[in-house]
């Protein structure tokens, strides 16, 4: 079984741009039932990645390995748009790896960073580049972006 816990956070400066950087886009297939099927190309890879309902930061995730032709065919003929074009910079603050996603189209200007975690109590020093916390806002998931991009949202 496969487990993901995870924290979100806004992201402050551009330190956090010196990390090693995969060109991703992903789009969903399903968003019903507490589960969710995405397909994601990263670089010059497919993945199929399952997800069930979170649960405060945890949620049970499966991610499998795919052919690109499959990926890019899936995601033109069946995905719902708009889909997620994102930069993911991999940058690693005191041992521990976070991913830095920087969204385009739709989503233009958002930058998120998140941290997975071993447990949920588990402690990490956060990054100087490392702003306010949204891990329980569901804004900020990528399938909510999928549904309300970061574009339409109003000034906060």
């Amino acid at each position: 079984m496969g487990q993901e816990i995870e924290r979100k956070f806004l992201v402050n400066g551009d330190e956090w741009r010196s990390g090693k950087v995969a060109h991703t886009c992903q789009g969903y297939l399903v968003t019903g039932n507490d589960t969710t099927v995405r397909v994601r190309l990263k670089d010059d890879k497919g993945y199929l990645t399952i997800k069930g309902k979170a649960e405060g930061i945890s949620r049970l995730e499966y991610e499998y390995e795919i052919p690109i032709a499959d990926a890019k065919d899936i995601m033109d003929r069946l995905c719902i748009k708009p889909l997620i074009e994102k930069k993911r910079y991999e940058v690693e603050h005191l041992g521990i790896l976070w991913e830095v996603d920087e969204f385009f189209g739709e989503n233009e200007g958002l930058i998120v960073a998140e941290v997975e975690l071993e447990s949920e109590d588990q402690q990490v020093e956060l990054p100087s580049w490392v702003g306010k916390e949204v891990s329980d806002d569901r804004r900020y998931s990528n399938l909510s972006l999928v549904r309300y991009p970061f574009s339409q949202w109003k000034k906060e």
